[in-house]
């Protein structure tokens, strides 16, 4: 009976890895050679026999230059001169490859090709020119076990990139060499984000490899069929979903109607704001007794800016808290009511949308399009903008009607102008809904603590739409933070919920359990998995990609659906 089976796990190596584990190699193989030649040679030519081990310490002493010691006496034969003096010469020599290759680059700023620091690719990603902060997609790509090469223009990025681990080179995106050093020949898909420059990397691209598809990202939307002429397989535009994201999140808060994610069932899953002058503001989450009044669970909360999954018990809501709850969709409606001021938007009442790149276009349009009335300002005079100034100005803000406002979406493609806007919106008006673009995926937490509701990065948007166009991952919304995903329960068989480890290995949680009797959120943590089950967890992205890497499984083919 075989009790332990056990192998050497696959390594791939860099080009540079490999040089070194081959110099290595080679200087063992000749230290070893020169040991057993001296050897023979002294016993042969000299007449001394002496042990191997006296011979290598010879051999070390000669090519380090550090002496010679008792051996210098006992060579009087011409070939053993020759030999010692080869030996010399040939210990001087690996003394420099030795300080070249390994000592400088490792102990100075030495400069590097970065591309022997690649391991061997095959069905990977090549990215070009990723301007939305490269590190959020790259960790993305890396978590989900995405294999890529990014190619920058900038070398100081590029080399700050490689130095952090992530696969880089530094070259251009319209110069076919760069497609080569990145394996193209093996390559699953291009990913260009060049602005101005992407149709000429779709042409080089093209002109290298006409069979790979190609994904364009671009903030022009006017762009979109130029791209798609140019060849691009796909276009996709982060600002103007993260601008229509802004204003659902806006329209919803005076509306009925939930945006929620079904689970199968009656159970369904949304994330809802704790609003300004709700009744839940200053309570523990313990102490709010929302399951016992609603029906709804509370799985997961945004308290100023952190993710707990699952909340902390005697964490206190904030007016800036945001809440990820399953249940029913009439429970979900009453904790809906919960969470905010039971008010729509009157007659007098308007969104104000600061800013009007293409953000704040995609939200002007969508909000003008539910019949909202809208006022748009920017600092600049273009097409559609109501009011033009300085939007840091509590004089612009309040001719824009923020004191009246519903909602206000700052959309600035300026961080610190976004955040004396919302800090001056909360001053002026403490219930008005504030929703917040920013382009620094650190600048979220900011945000939320200088008085937003909601807030979106640019970046982290980005890099989920480039990982659900990759992969066709299950999400709560292309720019949520928040996963849900399906799996089978196989690895867990025999484990009760609370004793499978699940969130503690993983930082996951189990939302739902379906078996043979249907899907049910309410789950009993002594219950014991027989493995048949289907289980929906949640939890943010690493999360995510921890468990379906830890216990080996794939999500089954039911997804969640949006509603």
């Amino acid at each position: 009976m075989k009790l332990f089976s056990w192998s050497l796990p696959e390594i791939e190596y860099s080009r540079r890895n490999r040089l070194i584990l081959y110099y290595l190699t080679g200087l063992v193989g000749l230290v070893l050679c020169y040991t057993v030649t001296y050897n023979l040679a002294l016993a042969h030519l000299e007449g001394v026999d002496q042990s191997l081990f006296a011979s290598f310490e010879f051999v070390v002493q000669t090519m380090t230059t550090t002496g010679y010691g008792q051996d210098a006496g006992y060579w009087s034969h011409p070939a053993m001169f020759l030999f010692v003096a080869a030996t010399q010469i040939s210990g001087i020599a690996l003394g420099f490859f030795t300080l070249r290759l390994i000592i400088i680059p490792l102990f100075t700023g030495a400069e590097v090709n970065l591309d022997d620091r690649l391991t061997p690719k095959s069905d990977h990603v090549v990215i070009c020119e990723y301007r939305r902060d490269s590190a959020v997609l790259l960790e993305e790509l890396r978590e989900l076990g995405i294999e890529y090469v990014l190619i920058a223009s900038d070398e100081a990025n590029a080399k700050e990139l490689s130095d952090d681990g992530y696969s880089v080179i530094h070259g251009s995106p319209q110069d076919a060499r760069a497609f080569e050093r990145a394996s193209i020949g093996t390559a699953r898909a291009v990913i260009t984000d060049a602005g101005d420059a992407n149709v000429n990397t779709i042409l080089t691209v093209q002109s290298v490899r006409e069979d790979v598809d190609v994904i364009a990202l671009s903030d022009d939307s006017d762009m979109r069929d130029v791209l798609l002429d140019a060849g691009a397989d796909s276009v996709l535009s982060p600002h103007g979903l993260l601008g229509r994201r802004l204003a659902e999140k806006a329209l919803s808060s005076f509306s009925s109607e939930l945006d929620t994610v079904a689970l199968g069932g009656d159970l369904e899953v949304t994330e809802l704001p704790v609003r300004h002058g709700s009744p839940l503001v200053g309570t523990r989450i313990r102490n709010s007794r929302i399951r016992e009044a609603t029906g709804a669970n509370i799985i997961g909360a945004w308290i100023d800016g952190e993710l707990q999954l699952p909340p902390d018990p005697d964490a206190i809501i904030r007016d800036n808290t945001v809440l990820l709850v399953s249940g029913g969709h009439e429970a979900l409606e009453a904790f809906s009511d919960a969470t905010r001021q039971a008010r729509g938007l009157a007659e007098h009442d308007n969104i104000i949308v600061v800013g009007q790149g293409e953000v704040g276009q995609a939200a002007s349009e969508l909000i003008a399009e539910a019949g909202v009335e809208v006022v748009t300002v920017d600092m600049e005079r273009r097409n559609g903008v109501d009011l033009v100034g300085d939007v840091g100005s509590k004089e612009l803000l309040r001719e824009a009607g923020i004191e009246d406002a519903g909602a206000i979406i700052v959309g600035l493609a300026d961080d610190s102008m976004s955040l004396l806007t919302t800090v001056l919106a909360r001053s002026m008006n403490p219930d008005v809904e504030i929703l917040v673009r920013v382009n620094d995926t650190d600048a979220t937490r900011k945000a939320l603590s200088a008085g937003a509701d909601y807030v979106l990065s640019v970046p982290r948007v980005s890099a989920r739409m480039v990982a659900m166009e990759l992969r066709g991952e299950d999400v709560l919304a292309p720019a949520s933070q928040i996963r849900l995903i399906r799996v089978p329960a196989t690895p867990l068989a025999g484990s009760t919920v609370a004793g499978s480890g699940i969130y503690e290995a993983t930082g996951c949680r189990i939302i739902a359990v379906e078996d043979e009797t249907g899907l049910s959120s309410t789950i009993d943590p002594q219950r014991t998995l027989t493995g048949e089950e289907r289980l929906t967890l949640a939890g943010p992205d690493e999360a995510v990609q921890q468990f379906l890497k830890q216990y080996d499984v794939a999500p089954v083919d039911a997804a969640p659906e949006r509603r």
